[in-house]
């Protein structure tokens, strides 16, 4: 297994420390390295092998029982193309069992390889500070996991829980540890990165899946503002065999002063479409395909809806153009399926452009965060 650890440092996610800016320029040596030539990072060498922390396999392994278990459960849900028991590709297993973490500090971090060269456990010791520094927009770019596969098709997914489509593209480089928690750093090596299918990213509603375990965490920092409590956060992707994406990961949770002990277990499957999980090639009808999509474009629409939807969507009198973006007209906003509204987008008609008093009278609510398609 190869393991990169960074510990200590600053607590924000610019690193502003000596320690954090000296740390931050191995990391950006080793994804550089791990970017440019995945074969030879992808396969642990023998200096590699030899310079693995030895305590650290012990450590990091969680009951072996235990993670056989779960992987039956993802299995069966993967093979039968199952969003799961909550239907929203994840579901709640108890308490955490946090392994490993002995020796890291506030705002260190560890991403791992397993023998075969997939991504492994991710860890880290999250703080306020990361948080904070993250909202607003990205942090970075989302790298390529290892075995991301060659060709990610445009799809469309029907959620039986919302009764929604999606129409976007079927894979995701979904981060163990997300933007969000972990800032900058968190695009600091591949082995951040799994090849997700869309819903396992964000669930059915937008706050499923790997969202769910995200979103407890921001919900304490945002119930804890400026708090020094730290979170050990810890995502281990589990994989069939050989096979080269996990059918799920469990996300471990545990806040310093215990407010939050939490296990999910996220389901990375996909409704109606068949994954071969060794090559990522699938039985899915498509409407296009890219070998370099994010997965970030995406449009959510009820079938009932869809039509009255995008008129509305492209009734847009007054916007403005910005070099790519779209500003909204004077006095309103571009609303999500996920009841966030923004001021500029790049594809206006994947978006309900109303008034903002309007958009408030529908629950709607500013994002926090924009990303590459759409900006608070």
């Amino acid at each position: 297994m190869v393991h990169f650890y960074w510990l200590g440092g600053g607590l924000t996610g610019c690193g502003s420390s000596a320690d954090s800016k000296t740390s931050e320029q191995n990391q950006d040596q080793s994804s550089s390295v791990m970017h440019k030539n995945k074969t030879a990072a992808h396969n642990s060498s023998a200096s590699q092998s030899s310079s693995t922390n030895s305590s650290s396999a012990a450590t990091q392994q969680r009951s072996t029982t235990t993670d056989a278990s779960i992987l039956k459960r993802l299995v069966s849900y993967t093979n039968k193309e199952s969003a799961g028991p909550t239907q929203n590709y994840y579901w709640d297993n108890g308490r955490a069992h946090i392994t490993g973490f002995s020796g890291m500090k506030a705002g260190s971090y560890h991403f791992s390889a397993d023998s075969q060269g997939r991504s492994a456990t991710a860890k880290a010791v999250l703080t306020y500070s990361e948080y904070k520094a993250s909202q607003g927009s990205r942090q970075g770019d989302p790298l390529e996991p290892p075995a991301w596969p060659s060709s990610n098709p445009i799809v469309a997914i029907n959620f039986s829980l919302t009764g929604r489509t999606y129409h976007g593209y079927l894979y995701n480089r979904s981060h163990s540890i997300a933007d969000s928690l972990l800032g900058a750093k968190s695009y600091t090596s591949a082995y951040n990165f799994t090849t997700g299918t869309r819903p396992q990213n964000v669930g059915a509603d937008q706050d499923g899946g790997m969202r769910a375990a995200e979103e407890t965490a921001e919900g304490y920092w945002q119930d804890h503002p400026n708090s020094s409590q730290t979170i050990d956060y810890e995502t281990t992707p589990l994989y069939q065999g050989s096979e080269t994406m996990p059918r799920g990961s469990i996300v471990d949770i545990k806040s310093s002063d215990n407010v939050i002990n939490k296990e999910f277990v996220v389901i990375n499957s996909v409704e109606g479409i068949k994954v071969n999980y060794n090559t990522g090639s699938t039985n899915a009808k498509t409407t296009g395909t890219t070998s370099h999509g994010y997965g970030y474009h995406s449009s959510y629409r009820s079938s009932a809806a869809s039509s009255s939807s995008t008129t509305t969507s492209q009734s847009t009198a007054g916007a403005t153009k910005s070099g790519k973006w779209t500003v909204a007209p004077a006095g309103k906003v571009y609303v999500s399926d996920s009841k966030k509204y923004y001021t500029k987008v790049i594809n206006p008609a994947n978006y309900d452009c109303v008034t903002k008093s309007q958009a408030a009278a529908e629950g709607a609510t500013q994002a926090i965060r924009g990303n590459q398609y759409a900006q608070p």
